[in-house]
């Protein structure tokens, strides 16, 4: 199978590669895409040097599969055009996930919504990807009221530029910021812009995306966070249930969802972080307790790679999820 990656050499498209390369996905062409600055550049995949195309040439090849990550304005004009061409594309931008018209979608949730017919499929927000695995079969069980949630974010998620700015302040360096601020040694309490009701975008995508996912009856608020961090995102969730839960049945329960690892071992330490989060495809939940000021309400904290399960391994498992059911 021909599979076109729209943004080759960016963090996420780089990502992209790299888990297509590890899980041995059937592909009998790899076409790598880029802007225009980056054409004939070569990539490394399994052992073989690819040139860089154009988005044009991309769509003259005609792979069955375009994994898009290369932003939202890049994808609106780009998206259709691949549509059109019968490519089905899986976007990793912000660009259609609340289309109503568009599926967004994480397969340990809703992957069986897909259908032969869903040409532009939205990959979601990678905050929001790692809380709803973690939180969907306690949702099935326990049906879930109200999420509060606090992020504590990578410097990943917003690129190459941010992981710049932070390793040169931490060689006292004067370079390029992509933020308004110092973030070596500082905590920047937004993420992307703020919106009329005093909400950064970044947080309304965490209410509505979690909303479109999981059902728009689950009342979501959001704080997110920007920290010196590299190799994935953290989660402070504190999430109230219309049913009553046992928490050794919720410990149960996370040890068997799709995707999740259970590290909560309070007497050794044990709980989840970035450093051990990178480069994994897992959402790692530890931290469970009861909220003692409210009934039938959880407190846990999550963690993932941002780069993976948070953007491209996502995308790439929607892909794997096409082929195996003939969907493509």
């Amino acid at each position: 199978m021909k599979i076109a990656v729209v943004g080759a050499t960016g963090l996420v498209g780089t990502k992209m590669l790299q888990v297509l390369e590890e899980r041995n996905f059937l592909i009998t062409e790899l076409i790598p895409v880029a802007s225009e600055k980056s054409l004939g550049k070569e990539i490394d995949f399994k052992g073989k040097k690819i040139k860089v195309v154009s988005m044009q040439e991309a769509i003259l090849i005609k792979p069955a599969v375009a994994l898009f990550s290369a932003g939202g304005s890049t994808s609106l004009e780009w998206a259709p055009r691949f549509a059109d061409a019968g490519i089905t594309v899986i976007d990793n931008s912000s660009a259609w996930r609340m289309d109503p018209s568009k599926k967004l979608i994480v397969p340990e949730i809703n992957a069986a919504a897909l259908s032969p017919n869903d040409k532009i499929i939205a990959n979601p927000n990678c905050s929001t990807i790692q809380m709803v695995v973690a939180l969907n079969q306690l949702h099935i069980k326990y049906n879930i009221k109200r999420i509060v949630v606090s992020t504590y974010q990578s410097v990943t998620g917003t690129g190459i530029k941010a992981v710049g700015q932070l390793m040169n302040e931490r060689k006292g360096i004067q370079g390029e910021m992509a933020y308004a601020y110092p973030i070596d040694l500082n905590v920047i309490p937004q993420i992307d812009v703020f919106t009329e009701n005093g909400y950064t975008k970044e947080e309304m995508k965490m209410v509505n995306e979690t909303k479109k996912i999981m059902g728009d009856s689950i009342l979501v608020t959001a704080t997110t966070v920007r920290i010196p961090v590299m190799g994935g995102h953290s989660e402070s969730v504190n999430v109230e249930f219309q049913n009553e839960f046992d928490l050794n049945e919720v410990r149960e329960i996370l040890q068997k969802s799709p995707g999740v690892v259970l590290v909560d071992d309070i007497k050794n330490l044990k709980y989840p972080m970035p450093i051990n989060a990178h480069d994994k495809d897992e959402v790692f939940v530890g931290r469970l307790r009861r909220d003692e000021t409210q009934e039938k309400t959880l407190n846990l904290w999550i963690v993932a790679d941002n780069l993976r399960k948070g953007a491209a391994t996502n995308a790439v498992q929607i892909a794997e999820y096409l082929f195996h059911n003939k969907l493509l």
